[in-house]
């Protein structure tokens, strides 16, 4: 059997068409808290002369291709039929970890021909369940790559051996330890609203656990939770605000692991160490997001390469 789970690690899915255009890098940036204030402006107004796409935007392009209608989350999550995995129930699938690293800033429509290549390049097996890595890429028509994204779920309960497993080949960078008594350098607080789910789901994402409120009560949460990837979206804002300049192409590296659930409605501060140099002229950073409401991180493990405006305050 450890043979065969091993087959899952290097297992391509066939090539998916995407596509986007200016109303979808809106109705995105809406879902991840941008408000119609000056910070936020060149995201939400098409004929703002800065006009940019959030440079997280294409997580969502997964679950979004290259469709303006809605989908069904479970016919999204069931996918391929992969070496050496058993059929997963979408109901019982949580997001581990998400990172995207933006190689080139996205325009502002897709038109056509663009892809999204996947590949498995990680799994793990324990007695609680199996942890699956996906690298994907987000590739124009000329096959030049714009994003490179790795994303970990965890599958509760799922077994497949029995025993401990583990394979790896490709994997994102990791965050560095929050340094040890010193105050964060940035923070930003910001607060999601009472409908963000309603709104974020738009984007792709039409799981119905973030809409119905029976799922969430039978799933253990206590009714509707917002998606990890409008929190994550909202702390790569902060990142932006407050180190970036809240300039988009600032942002080159951006990952997460996800700790625990936001519900619509909850206030978030997400809190910035620099904890050195990064590639390319970026500086490093680690970060937490942390829900006001619970007192719980939402986000853990946060790391980021960004370019440092000279406004940016200590």
């Amino acid at each position: 059997m450890s043979t065969d789970i091993a087959k899952v690690v290097g297992f391509e899915l066939p090539d998916r068409p995407v596509t986007w255009l200016k109303r979808d890098l809106i109705l995105y940036a809406l879902g991840v808290g941008a408000k119609n204030t000056e910070d936020d402006l060149p995201f939400v107004y098409e004929l703002h002369p800065n006009f940019a796409a959030l440079p997280t935007y294409p997580v969502v392009l997964t679950f979004k291709g290259d469709s303006q209608e809605l989908n069904l989350f479970a016919d999204r999550m069931k996918g391929s039929d992969i070496p050496g995995m058993p059929r997963v129930d979408p109901n019982r699938i949580v997001h581990g970890s998400q990172s995207i690293e933006i190689l080139r800033s996205l325009p502002p429509a897709s038109g056509t021909g663009w892809k999204w290549k996947s590949r498995y390049t990680g799994i793990s097996e324990n007695k609680t369940g199996v942890v699956l890595t996906a690298e994907n890429t987000l590739m124009d028509s000329n096959a030049v790559p714009y994003a490179k994204l790795y994303s970990s779920s965890f599958n509760i309960g799922m077994k497949i051996t029995g025993n401990k497993f583990t394979k790896g080949i490709a994997g994102p960078p990791q965050a560095k330890p929050i340094p040890k008594d010193k105050k964060p350098d940035w923070i930003n607080k910001d607060e999601t609203s009472t409908h963000q789910a309603l709104i974020f789901r738009l984007s792709g994402d039409y799981n119905p656990l973030h809409i119905d409120p029976a799922i969430g009560q039978a799933a253990g949460f206590g009714g509707v939770i917002l998606h990890g990837l409008s929190t994550f979206g909202f702390a790569a804002r902060a990142l932006l605000k407050t180190v970036g300049g809240n300039n988009p192409a600032a942002l080159k590296f951006f990952g997460v692991r996800f700790t625990s659930p936001v519900k619509p409605g909850d206030a978030l501060e997400t809190q910035i160490w620099e904890v050195g140099p990064g590639p390319n002229g970026t500086i490093e950073v680690t970060f937490i997001t942390k829900n006001l409401k619970t007192g719980k991180n939402a986000l853990g493990g946060g790391i980021a390469y960004i370019v440092k405006s000279p406004t940016a305050k200590l």
